[in-house]
């Protein structure tokens, strides 16, 4: 017998270790290569007739953009993303776009610049000064406190998240409650959208293969019952990050099977096997954001982004796990009317999305879409009331309401519970007087 080697693995490390071997050897060798994605048909739905009805096919999802996949040559990869916008701005990230869509998008802006409406520009004018209501709970200095403790705990396990990388104002009152929202799959992102301050690349580097168990551990450690997992686009990974996904929510719930995760992911370009894939790993809740009104999709996210696919994923999870919590967030004021917030809260209910939050869109830098306005409180208080008569479980709406949301994460833990616990009862009655 070999002499001893000294182990200096924790006991949680030493049993996600196990599980993750345990997981891995479940697999035959032949499903260990990744399925090449399906091939996918465009659907450009304008949907100027809501009286037509629109239906998800089971192999593919609609978009209002064209494919993008040829695009992403070789040498389009080796370069930084400058997305050139229809306005003619740049920033953001993104594959550049063909003229011919530069200019058919030219002339679509030119048509909607005619008809009265606002659209988010580049450049143009702010508001003058923030608002009283803009608010939020400072970080903590103290080196004992949680904040800092979260803090220490990401950094040394190399960990991102995407409260310091998109630079939300709520970072204070969730870090100093204990908890984070982790950013999974790297800090550098394939797409660019016109809001977002996340950095982006045409080839982001690997995604750190250990970043499952890592993320296992820091939140186990953080002792939390809610956990937002989110992640940037990776339209370069063959699934876009779906198994890895789910190999972290599956090491969640073993090291603690009582914790719910959310997680919010990208659209995964529309592949319903992706999303599948991420559906039926135990998560409890599975989030992915529209972020703004159908009219404005072009001028705020990316080219390969689009309404109707965004509709599609969030209806597939539902329709792969009927039990499963949908959720979906919105930006207001980037010049949205209030007949088109209210379509769009009408068009999530139709593909039985449960949970939407409303905030207020914050300009990162200058070279992000500017705000065009800054709604009141009363307004977000009006469209939560909507939206609760309209269906929704859970309505979050407030300037500073984000997508990962600690006071959020509260209600919907009481909620998701309590709805379990009277399924459970509902369930034991039926079986006792059969």
């Amino acid at each position: 017998m070999g002499p001893s080697i000294p182990c200096k693995m924790s006991l949680l490390q030493l049993q996600i270790l196990v599980t993750a071997v345990t997981i891995v050897q479940s697999f035959p060798a032949s499903q260990m290569q990744l399925p090449a994605r399906p091939t996918f048909l465009t659907n450009n739905h304008r949907n100027n007739n809501r009286h037509q009805q629109w239906v998800v096919s089971s192999a593919l999802f609609s978009t209002i953009e064209e494919s993008t996949t040829q695009s992403s040559s070789a040498s389009a990869e080796s370069e930084k993303y400058v997305i050139a916008r229809g306005d003619g701005s740049s920033g953001g990230g993104g594959v550049p776009m063909k003229k011919s869509k530069q200019k058919q998008q030219q002339q679509e802006i030119e048509e909607e610049e005619n008809d009265g409406l606002v659209r988010p520009k580049v450049g143009a004018a702010m508001p003058n000064g923030r608002p009283s209501w803009f608010h939020v709970p400072a970080p903590s200095a103290d080196e004992k406190s949680r904040y800092q403790n979260v803090k220490e705990s990401l950094k040394d396990l190399s960990l991102n998240t995407v409260c310091e990388e998109a630079q939300c104002p709520n970072i204070g009152e969730c870090w100093n409650g204990g908890t984070g929202t982790i950013m999974l799959l790297g800090d550098t992102c394939t797409r660019g959208c016109m809001f977002c301050a996340v950095k982006t690349d045409g080839k982001p580097p690997e995604p750190d293969p250990f970043e499952p168990f890592k993320t296992a551990e820091a939140v186990t450690k953080w002792g939390v019952d809610y956990i937002v997992l989110t992640s940037v686009d990776r339209d370069d990974i063959p699934d876009g990050g779906s198994s890895h996904f789910a190999t972290t929510v599956d090491l969640l719930k073993h090291a603690n099977p009582s914790l719910l995760v959310e997680c919010l992911v990208s659209d995964f370009q529309g592949d319903p096997d992706s999303v599948a894939t991420l559906a039926k790993s135990g998560l409890d809740v599975y989030a992915h954001n529209v972020e703004t009104v159908e009219r404005l999709q072009k001028f705020v996210r990316d080219s390969r982004a689009g309404y109707w696919q965004s509709l599609g994923t969030l209806e597939h999870a539902k329709k792969v796990r009927p039990d499963l919590y949908t959720k979906t967030s919105i930006m207001l004021g980037l010049g949205e009317t209030d007949e088109e917030v209210i379509q769009t809260m009408k068009d999530l209910r139709s593909v039985d999305v449960d949970v939407v939050t409303f905030g207020q869109y914050l300009r990162p830098t200058e070279k992000h879409l500017s705000v065009v306005e800054y709604v009141t409180p009363e307004k977000f208080e009006h469209f939560k009331k909507v939206g609760e008569d309209l269906g929704f479980k859970y309505v979050a709406s407030g300037p500073l309401v984000r997508s990962s949301y600690k006071a959020g994460e509260f209600y919907l833990t009481h909620m998701i519970n309590k709805e379990r616990e009277e399924e459970a009862e509902t369930t034991d009655v039926v079986e006792n007087s059969s």
